[in-house]
């Protein structure tokens, strides 16, 4: 209903039985108004009825429904346009938070920050760096451009590939400033202003972002209570003809599910026959927790149409801006033609770093994975103790659990928790079109006593903001 006027009839079915809630019957509609737009069912946009026309359709004075629509104003809900009459929004700021380019350790010294999925660097960083060093004085005496990548860094990737199963070159290695950059790099590569691209809701808002930066349309595929919905997703394509996919199938961000063999290989299929190119970003492959067998990287079953993202920063360090595309061969000189008009490559000493972690990733990512499954646990059962009605499923990797709430309050938890020292991302963030006002996004990547003590200031926070009331009946849109 986005953009278009919503018949009073239709909101008033909306609304079903809103006036059995006890309390002033205006904050009642109020409140059963702003739930419909933060869940979605009445989505951002949309024109409400006039106040004269609700007020002859629900049977109700005029006064209730005026002050409904104040209320919804004052939350930043509605906005009020002369000509346009009353249209639905989702608040842009709740309360008062920090600028969404903080430094997490740095600026929130003192809070409880849940806004970083991203860990503290493994132990061995400075050891690598202190062999970088000394690598480097033979790269000073050239002007330090690589363009596709150190020669031993681009060999050392390639080896991660050929571990997993998928044969791969060097030369089919391009090596870049994070992972971001590579997502950028592919979409500068391979679209043109319109196109569309595919994507999962939820998923990691930054490449969203980037891609709609670019000109692009993005698509979204909503996600069932069980991970991705191959039938939609197969629909989907069919009927939008994406022109790329951008997808995370390995614990994906947020929701920590992991596409199964059977389902890539359906998949791949299915982007094969649409002749769409599947960028997939695999920053969290290498983080399962629990000793199971990954599935086969999604190249695998399309080699000449995936192009693979990874990077190190949720591995071994964010401070390491070093990411990297696996490319087709036949493709690779298209990718850095699209490359130069971005950068000249990435830093060398960084690279050198990043080589000799890879050497030593035998040793390194088990201690990690030890380390991460200890933090994801102490979460759970924080989260399980202190939050009993927030519902959520353990993921086997990644970084984050994905809570579902009783009741669509992201926004406005983040604005509370903040005031108690607790800084959130509302689970609205990571949905493309809006919504997902019911889920909360928690990184476990602080130290297991500190998430602990968070999520109890987090329990102290959403008490307060409702009154620790339950919802009968509820049934949960996705559970990850």
């Amino acid at each position: 209903m986005n953009g278009q006027q919503l018949p009073a009839s239709t909101l008033s079915g909306l609304l079903e039985t809103w006036s059995a809630d006890t309390g002033p019957a205006y904050r009642v509609l109020a409140e059963r108004l702003r739930l419909l737009i933060a869940d979605g069912r009445i989505m951002p946009g949309a024109r409400l009825p006039s106040e004269r026309e609700l007020t002859d359709t629900l049977g109700v004075s005029r006064t209730t429904v005026a002050s409904a629509y104040r209320e919804l104003r004052d939350s930043g809900y509605l906005v009020s346009r002369r000509g346009s009459g009353s249209v639905t929004a989702l608040p842009t700021k709740v309360g008062p938070e920090l600028g969404r380019h903080h430094a997490p350790g740095i600026d929130t010294d003192g809070l409880y920050d849940f806004t970083c999925a991203a860990p503290a660097a493994v132990p061995g960083i400075s050891t690598a760096v202190a062999a970088a060093t000394v690598e480097l004085p033979r790269h000073l005496a050239t002007p330090g451009y690589h363009p596709q990548g150190l020669p031993e860094l681009r060999a050392e990737i390639a080896a991660t590939y050929d571990e997993r199963g998928l044969p791969t070159s060097p030369d089919q290695i391009i090596v870049t400033a994070g992972a971001l950059a590579a997502t950028s790099i592919a979409v500068r590569a391979f679209l043109q202003i319109g196109d569309r691209v595919l994507t999962e809701s939820p998923t990691h808002p930054n490449s969203v972002d980037a891609i709609r930066r670019s000109g692009c349309r993005v698509v979204a595929a909503p996600m069932s209570p069980g991970g991705w919905d191959l039938p939609l997703l197969e629909a989907t394509i069919r009927q939008t003809a994406p022109r790329a996919a951008w997808m995370v199938v390995d614990f994906q961000n947020p929701t920590g599910w992991l596409l199964p063999a059977v389902d890539r290989q359906r998949l791949a299929i299915a982007f094969a026959r649409s002749r769409t190119t599947a960028i997939i970003d695999e920053t969290l492959s290498e983080l399962w927790l629990d000793g199971q067998e990954m599935p086969p990287p999604f190249a695998s079953y399309h080699p000449e149409g995936v192009i693979t993202v990874g990077s190190v920063s949720k591995s071994y360090w964010g401070g390491l801006r070093i990411g990297w595309m696996r490319v087709p061969s036949s493709l690779v000189a298209r990718v850095l033609d699209a490359r130069a008009s971005l950068d000249l490559g990435a830093p060398v000493l960084d690279q050198l770093v990043v080589a000799q972690l890879l050497r030593d990733r035998a040793t390194l990512l088990p201690e990690r994975r030890a380390t991460l499954a200890r933090r994801r646990d102490a979460l759970a059962e924080a989260v399980s103790a202190e939050l009993p009605d927030w519902r959520f499923e353990v993921p086997g990797g990644g970084l984050s659990l994905w809570c579902e709430l009783p009741e669509p309050v992201g926004s406005s938890l983040v604005g509370v928790a903040q005031r108690n020292g607790v800084l959130l991302v509302a689970g609205s963030r990571f949905s493309p079109d809006g919504g997902l006002e019911s889920f909360i996004r928690l990184p476990y990547t602080l130290e297991p006593d500190a998430l602990r003590d968070g999520v109890r200031q987090l329990a102290a926070s959403y008490r307060s903001l409702t009154g620790a009331r339950s919802t009968p009946g509820f049934t949960p849109a996705m559970i990850a």
